[in-house]
């Protein structure tokens, strides 16, 4: 299948439009995949961890079943992703697919020693990483201009959808039979796979053999440019701030309700605690993206970061749960209607060659910063109450955002930066001081001219971008999850 990269530049008079967006087959089929298996996957949490309780009846190993998913970020996240980099994006994750579902249907298999059921579950995560990175990495190549930021607005989005509907369907699938639920996720990977294999073109490796060095070495480059290049150290300043201070009412929500649940029930208080956060985020990422225009929404980002642990602040006052689910919700529409453009100009301020290394370091920090916050909040919490720390927490945070909106990059510096990565190709991007980033490793040497200064967005307006072309070059979040973007990328 031939890659083409089509004219999306964004239009003036406004944002990309949905059906732009779905337009594109290749999103449709990565979309369409990244939502079957986020689902499948959240399923599958609710079924694990019901699965190892009725077998061990001890709620810390069903606990680790729970969490083991989120172990190979923290212990080799970016050195996974790295990985990607050296392969076909498609192949990727297509393979990552087809090793989630045979080991899908190991865990399924009656009577399983519960250490094999995590033992196997750590090994279907491993996949995760390279898999995310390599989709991450895709996404520009497919969309282009104001679109790829829609695009990436809606991946956020149905993540969070999938979480709430995953977790939902799961507990009421495995609460029948937990394996079932095991056999449905080993399903959703396979008709995944299927999806990418026949929908997304098969694209050349951003890092050829020619230029591959020890793979330690390529993961250290990815934190180099991230944290090297000013723009990008800005963007994941901002984003891991965000994560720091959005995912503490869900972290906890269970003790919250407990404490402070009022007149209602301290499940259902729970619920709509946690349930909160995921909704604000969903429309958020809806509506910032669809009613704003693009220079807005770039405009939008500092005052909505700052906004993200302000809509906290008022936990101070010991406030009904409703009213908890209600703050959450602001926060995390808050966050949402500024990843997306983070989103995107993290992946325009990135030379080729270096996405899928970049991912993985901003989704490893993502899942450090989440669990931090909710491990020392969880702390503060043991000495003085919920509100107080969760009201105290989010006004440091709007501290820290202002800090980081105070000293966010000019519009000049940022476009200097976008045009740096479009015409270093695979090759980091000269700084200001005159030093450079990581060495070449990327397929950059020895292509065309035109394919250099193409860039991922198809050049600046007037350039590449505004014709179609054929071309035979090569995400960024969460919350959690983590996924598809910096941010929010757990899966």
């Amino acid at each position: 299948m031939e890659a083409t990269v089509p004219d999306e530049r964004p239009s003036p008079e406004g944002p990309a439009t949905f059906r732009e967006v779905f337009a594109n087959r290749e999103y449709g089929a990565v979309f369409s995949a990244s939502a079957l298996s986020w689902i499948g996957d959240y399923i599958a949490k609710a079924a694990v961890t019901l699965l190892v309780y009725e077998e061990t009846r001890s709620v810390a190993l069903s606990a680790a079943a729970f969490a083991v998913s989120y172990l190979p970020w923290l212990v080799g996240g970016p050195l996974l992703a790295t990985l990607a980099e050296r392969h076909r994006y498609r192949q990727v994750m297509v393979i990552c697919d087809l090793v989630r579902m045979v080991l899908m249907v190991c865990i399924a298999i009656p009577g399983m020693p519960v250490p094999m059921i995590l033992a196997l579950l750590f090994a279907t995560t491993l996949a995760n990483p390279p898999s995310q990175a390599a989709k991450s990495a895709l996404i520009p190549l497919i969309l282009t201009g104001d679109r790829l930021v829609v695009g990436l607005s809606m991946i956020s989005s149905v993540g969070q959808a999938a979480q709430v509907v995953g977790y939902l369907a799961g507990a009421a699938i495995a609460a029948f039979n937990p394996t079932t639920a095991l056999l449905v996720n080993a399903a959703t990977f396979g008709l995944s796979a299927a999806l990418v294999r026949f929908g997304v073109a098969d694209r050349p490796t951003a890092m050829t053999a020619a230029h591959r060095s020890h793979l330690l070495r390529e993961t250290a480059q990815g934190f180099q440019i991230v944290f090297g290049t000013p723009v990008l150290r800005a963007i994941a300043v901002l984003v891991f701030a965000a994560m720091l201070f959005s995912v503490v009412p869900e972290g906890l929500a269970a003790a919250w309700a407990s404490e402070h649940a009022g007149q209602l029930d301290a499940g259902a208080a729970q619920a709509i605690i946690m349930a909160a956060n995921p909704v604000g985020f969903i429309l958020g990422g809806l509506i910032v993206s669809r009613a704003f225009g693009p220079d807005r929404r770039l405009s939008l980002m500092r005052p909505l970061a700052v906004l993200s642990p302000l809509a906290l602040v008022p936990a101070l006052l010991d406030p009904p749960p409703l009213v908890v689910a209600l703050l959450a919700a602001a926060c995390g529409f808050a966050v949402a209607g500024m990843l997306p453009v983070a989103n995107g100009l993290f992946v325009r301020a990135l030379p080729d060659g270096f996405r899928a290394r970049a991912f993985g370091v901003m989704a490893t920090g993502v899942q450090v910063i989440q669990g931090l916050a909710v491990l020392v909040t969880g702390l503060l919490a043991e000495r003085y109450s919920i509100p107080l720390v969760v009201g105290v927490w989010s006004a440091v945070g709007v501290l820290l955002m202002t800090l980081a909106a105070l000293r966010w990059p000019s519009r000049s510096a940022i476009d200097a930066a976008v045009e740096a990565a479009q015409q270093a190709g695979g090759v980091a991007p000269r700084q200001a001081d005159g030093a450079t980033g990581p060495a070449t490793p990327a397929s950059a040497q020895g292509r065309s001219e035109e394919e250099r200064s193409g860039g991922p967005l198809g050049g600046r307006p007037g350039e590449a971008g505004q014709r179609r072309h054929t071309v035979t070059r090569p995400t960024v979040g969460t919350p959690r999850s983590p996924d598809a973007a910096p941010g929010r990328m757990e899966r």
